[in-house]
Formats: C-alpha cells, sequence, structure tokens
C-alpha cells in the first residue's frame, strides 16, 4: 500500500505530496494521520530550507472526506481536530512553505493551500469553500482565510460558497501566483529555491514573529473551530444533506 503523504527532498527544498490521488486526496483519519507523520519526518530533517505542499494527480486536495464518519461523532471530532493540528504545525515550520496547487483545492484542502506562506497555482484551477451549501461550517479553515485575505473577503467567500478559478483566486489575494498550468512545476521549484537561500535564523525568526503578530498559533481558537465543525457536522441539517451523496 503506497505512502498517504509522501517526503521527499531535493537538496535544502522538501516536499509533501498528499498521495490519495483516486480520491483526488480528499482528508480521510490516514491521511492526516499519514501527513502528521511526514511532518514529523520534516521536523527532524536537517538543512531544510523550504517546504513545498503539493497533492498526487490531477487534484491538490478535494476537502474532508467524511464517508464513513459522517455517523461517527469520535470519528469525525478526531478528523478536524487532526486536520487542526496538521494545519498548525504547517504554519509553525520555520522556513517558507509552498503550495503547489495544481488543481482542486476545496474546502479543507483549500484551508491547506491558505495555511502555507505561499499558494501557486494556474489560471483553470478550481479554488474554494463550498461547506455552507452542504450544511457544514467551515470553521477549521476559517482563522487561516482571514489571515490570508483579510476578513471581509474571508466573510463573504465563506458565507456565499463555491468555487473559483485559480485566475479569480490569484485577484481576491486567495493565492500568491498565478501562471500557466505547463509552467506551474517549474515556477514552484524555482520559487522554492529562490526561499531557500535565505538565511535560516533570520527565516525562522521572521516567520515566528509573523506568526505573533497575526495570532496563527493560538490553539485554543484552532481545538474550538474543530469542535464547532463537529458539533454542525453531527447535527440534522448536515447529516440529511450529506448522506445521499454517499449513495448510503
Amino acid at each position: 500500500m503506497a505512502q498517504l503523504a509522501q517526503l521527499t527532498r531535493i537538496d535544502a527544498v522538501a516536499r509533501i505530496t498528499l498521495n490519495r490521488p483516486e480520491k483526488r486526496n480528499a482528508l480521510s483519519i490516514d491521511l492526516i494521520n499519514a501527513l502528521h507523520a511526514s511532518l514529523d519526518a520534516l521536523e527532524a530533517e536537517p538543512d531544510v530550507r523550504t517546504l513545498i505542499l503539493a497533492g498526487a494527480g490531477r487534484s491538490f486536495c478535494a476537502g474532508m472526506d467524511l464517508r464513513g464518519v459522517v455517523d461517527d461523532a469520535n470519528a469525525m471530532a478526531d478528523m478536524l481536530h487532526g486536520l487542526a493540528k496538521a494545519s498548525a504545525r504547517i504554519r509553525a515550520l520555520p522556513f517558507p512553505t509552498i503550495a503547489h496547487v495544481q488543481g482542486a483545492a476545496v474546502g479543507g484542502g483549500c484551508g491547506l493551500a491558505v495555511v502555507c506562506d505561499l499558494a501557486m497555482t494556474h489560471p483553470e484551477a478550481k479554488l474554494g469553500y463550498p461547506e455552507v451549501t452542504l450544511g457544514v461550517c467551515p470553521a477549521v479553515v476559517a482563522p487561516w482565510l482571514i489571515r490570508k485575505v483579510g476578513a471581509g473577503q474571508a466573510r463573504a467567500m465563506l458565507l456565499q460558497g463555491g468555487t473559483m478559478s485559480g485566475e479569480v483566486a490569484l485577484r481576491c489575494g486567495l493565492v500568491d501566483h498565478c501562471v500557466a498550468a505547463d509552467t506551474l512545476e517549474q515556477a514552484v521549484l524555482d520559487r522554492a529555491q529562490s526561499l531557500a537561500k535565505g538565511g535560516a535564523q533570520a527565516m525562522a525568526t521572521t516567520k515566528q514573529w509573523l506568526n505573533e503578530l497575526d495570532g496563527s498559533i493560538d490553539s485554543a481558537m484552532l481545538s474550538k473551530a474543530a469542535d464547532l465543525s463537529a458539533q454542525v457536522i453531527g447535527g440534522n441539517e448536515a447529516q440529511e444533506r450529506l448522506k445521499p451523496l454517499f449513495g448510503d
């Protein structure tokens, strides 16, 4: 069985690849646990200066895979808390992180993209937060989105739901660079290698200060966000909307 999250490295640039392409890298409990394991291994790697977060196949990440846990409140809470903690760990890394969004980044997947320091995509990619349409509360992704695009734009995106193209995402500030699809891979690597040339101490201190300034590492808020999402998903409205999607 293939690793659900793969850590590789080229010189000072590390890459974690979500590796569930047959499910568009949807975030199952096993995939979230594999992401944590890759982060454990990454933190033990010497001399890493940049991380690329990517998805295998045609999608970056299709969001939370609720099939199999929608009826299990404990499993649902574990999944949401696991995602919240993984997001915080990515944010706290002492070197720059880049989301390589080569395809769909939806819901929790878009949350992983915006938690990175930079996000790069192409015009045809689809990004966004359709949770409210499904009766789900996007509480876990909301703090990161607010810090990325500001409270006003975040409010509009989360309440309206839906997705947008990579080109629109660039205009909204959801991503930082938008290039032609056939040049994205090289553009991400070039940017990562450029960032890797920065001073390690300078980068680490700058990131820590930025995280303090914007309140990124607020564990109590992240835990509350996971609890809120779990509570709403466990309610009748979400259950009635989600179960038909699974064909059960």
